[in-house]
């Protein structure tokens, strides 16, 4: 396909010894970086996998004090005054300083650090490679950062893998031969859906989806609702009754009371809104319930017996729970990074969560890697000049759902310069995105004549929140059918500047070939379509041009003709 781009100066842009076991110089640590709590597990074999015990306990508290000089993690900083938490929602703005000089980067790598050192000392040897998993809907900017913070606590990264996709691995899901599984992850504040397809070794990513605010937190909020109460003690109340009766039927602490029936009622409003995102994720990738081979259950807040009864009655069959839903990424984090050094496993293929593009004349996007595309991937696409002898092109990179730039999210901009000065639509620009692995983006445009060539890599200045990310997806369902509309008059209207140009240069060039009647009328016709810019009336744009090209046709003929008689006299000896 060619399209057109802007010039950067004119308007919008469109070996051991066999018999003798050896212990290996070094592991490679799987690490579950989480928001409240982070979990290391290794893995020595295939189906020998540890969670090391880090200062005694599974779970890591998410959190990084400073004392001076001093710098603690994990459970030494909570009980400190002034201890950071939840920084990890703060990895698409790496730049922020969330108190004093402190960034999500530096707290995030002095937390790395601290697990580290620690699993250092259980497995008495350095470690100094680790796989991490990201949540599946982080972009760019959080998944560089966490790379950042990671070379920063003296670790090289083999792989940054998708939290549904490490749960998965860990239930050995990888060794059957086909299968397409959900992976149902409910924590305390989120919930997220995938659907992940394995086939002969390749573990793809079909399509994710979730709710930023949905998960334990809201039923511990209708609970207090319930009892009428507000503050933080009854919320720790709520939450100590949710979990007390996935094994009894009543509980009672002080001045408030709770049966199962009601925990039911309260709570089943909430599971069955993860159900609607699942039938939404499962139409994404286009596929039915009865395609699905199994569910695997993730997150703390499925440890309810309600939320596994309603998950098994939606798709049909008994969900997977025999692992610990607290440490399962961990573990699989740990399979992988044993895979990657020891050359053996499973191929990851995570997914886009948003589409990637480039504007176009008019603030149009077109799309190159649409959302949901496998990756890693690479997509090539020509684009083209859109006036004459223009050198440049400037190239505004986009992410996002929507059809017109200024509603998506802007990534980076470059020029390609030193382009031949040719008539509009002559040159040829091949323009390849490519998304690694890691899921970052990097970009090469090459003029096909010259060889000219530009690269970048995009580093966006800005991230993206899971919150915002879903907003942007719901908002271009939301506003599709008016996108739309909107891009095909924008579509029509440059059309129409391209043709009334085109005419123009021909009266200009060829004028003599007209008679005055029809020089007339294509003035007039042409006059009628400018002014017709200055409206929104796509049929009648569509109509205006029709007519002027009927009225030039035989002037475009004329020309042929012309240029073809001038050719063969040139060609008489």
């Amino acid at each position: 396909m060619l399209l057109q781009l802007k010039e950067p100066s004119s308007g919008v842009s469109s070996g051991a010894v066999q018999g003798v076991i050896e212990k290996p110089l070094s592991y490679a640590i799987g690490i579950d970086l989480g928001t409240t709590h982070s979990v290391v597990a290794v893995a020595y074999a295939h189906d020998n996998v540890d969670v090391l015990p880090i200062d005694g306990h599974a779970l890591v508290p998410s959190c990084v004090a400073y004392d001076g000089n001093c710098v603690y993690g994990g459970a030494e900083a909570v009980c400190k005054m002034g201890a950071f938490s939840s920084f990890k929602r703060f990895m698409d703005t790496p730049a922020t300083c969330l108190r004093g000089d402190k960034t999500a980067v530096e707290l995030s790598a002095a937390l790395l650090k601290k697990l580290r050192f620690d699993a250092e000392q259980i497995l008495e040897m350095p470690i100094s490679k680790a796989v991490i998993t990201v949540p599946a809907y982080f972009d760019d900017t959080a998944r560089q950062a966490t790379k950042d913070a990671a070379i920063l606590a003296g670790i090289d990264v083999l792989r940054l893998v998708s939290e549904p996709t490490a749960a998965a691995l860990a239930y050995g899901l990888d060794e059957q031969n086909e299968g397409v599984f959900a992976i149902y992850d409910l924590g305390g504040g989120t919930f997220d859906l995938s659907i992940l397809k394995m086939t002969k070794g390749v573990f793809q990513v079909l399509a994710t989806g979730g709710d930023t605010h949905l998960g334990g937190d809201d039923i511990d909020e209708a609970v207090c609702a319930f009892w009428q109460k507000t503050d933080e003690a009854s919320r720790q109340k709520a939450r100590a009754a949710k979990e007390a009766l996935s094994q009894t039927d009543m509980w009672q602490m002080d001045d408030v009371c709770l049966t199962r029936e009601q925990l039911i009622t309260l709570a089943k409003p909430f599971i069955e809104r993860t159900l609607e995102i699942a039938r939404r994720v499962l139409a994404d990738a286009q596929l039915t319930i009865s395609m699905i081979d199994g569910v695997v259950m993730v997150g703390g807040s499925t440890r309810m017996p309600l939320a596994q009864s309603l998950v098994e009655a939606y798709f049909g069959k008994a969900p997977l729970t025999n692992l610990d839903p607290d440490q399962v990424v961990a573990r699989g984090a740990a399979l992988q990074a044993f895979m990657l050094t020891e050359g053996q496993g499973t191929l990851l293929l995570d997914v886009t969560p948003l589409s990637l593009g480039v504007e176009t004349m008019g603030g149009l996007v077109e799309r190159i890697i649409p959302r949901n595309t496998a990756i890693p991937t690479r997509i090539r696409q020509e684009f083209t000049t859109y006036e004459n002898n223009q050198t440049a092109i400037e190239f505004h990179v986009v992410q996002g759902e929507r059809e017109l730039s200024q509603d998506c999210r802007s990534l980076a901009r470059f020029t390609l310069s030193g382009i031949p000065a040719m008539p509009a639509g002559v040159a040829r620009i091949a323009v390849t995105y490519q998304l690694d692995a890691d899921g970052l983006l990097s970009i090469e445009a090459v003029e096909q004549q010259t060889g000219k060539k530009q690269t970048i890599v995009v580093k966006p200045s800005y991230g993206l929140s899971e919150e915002q990310l879903r907003s942007m997806i719901y908002e271009s369902h939301a506003h599709g059918q008016d996108d739309m509309e909107k891009r095909l008059l924008i579509e029509t209207k440059v059309d129409a500047r391209r043709f009334l140009r085109y005419c123009q240069t021909a009266r200009d060039e060829d004028g003599h070939l007209l008679s005055e009647a029809e020089l007339g009328l294509i003035q007039q016709l042409s006059a009628a379509l400018e002014a017709a810019l200055e409206y929104d009336d796509r049929a009648e744009l569509k109509r205006l041009i029709e007519q002027l090209k009927d009225a030039t046709s035989p002037f475009a003929v004329a020309r042929i003709n012309e240029a073809l008689r001038k050719k063969l006299v040139g060609n008489v000896v």
